[in-house]
């Protein structure tokens, strides 16, 4: 049972008050106000912990844009030509879409498994 949920038990069941409940078990009393508001308003499992990902991400890039990527990055390769994120992100331009950044490109290749991981150092044996 997580520190919040037993300090939410112990104020709602009258044995701690808020700010005995702050001191003993580390979260500010502002805090357990907040989640005693979310247990009048939830239950006891409303006070768990919360996911911080954003519920949408408005500039995300779009599918359309990302499957163009890997097909570029496979169409470049196959013909031998330079197949980066500054050429991929060229090509993009030219043909009217919205080119992200080469860093974006970049890690759109690393997702796709397109990009060799190169060794950084010399190995010590050579």
């Amino acid at each position: 049972m997580s520190r919040a949920r037993v300090a939410v038990l112990m104020i709602v069941s009258k044995q701690l008050s808020v700010t005995a409940a702050a001191a003993e078990y580390g979260i500010s009393r502002r805090h357990l106000h907040r989640l005693l508001a979310r247990y009048r308003d939830g239950g006891i499992d409303a006070v768990e912990a919360r996911s911080r990902a954003p519920r949408s991400s408005p500039h995300r890039t779009s599918p359309q844009v990302r499957e163009r990527i890997v097909a570029l990055r496979r169409e470049l390769t196959g013909q031998g030509s330079d197949a980066g994120p500054v050429t991929i992100g060229w090509h993009l331009e030219r043909e009217g879409l919205p080119a992200p950044s080469t860093s974006t490109i970049r890690r759109i290749l690393h997702d796709a498994g397109l990009v060799e991981p190169e060794p950084r150092k010399r190995p010590r044996s050579s």
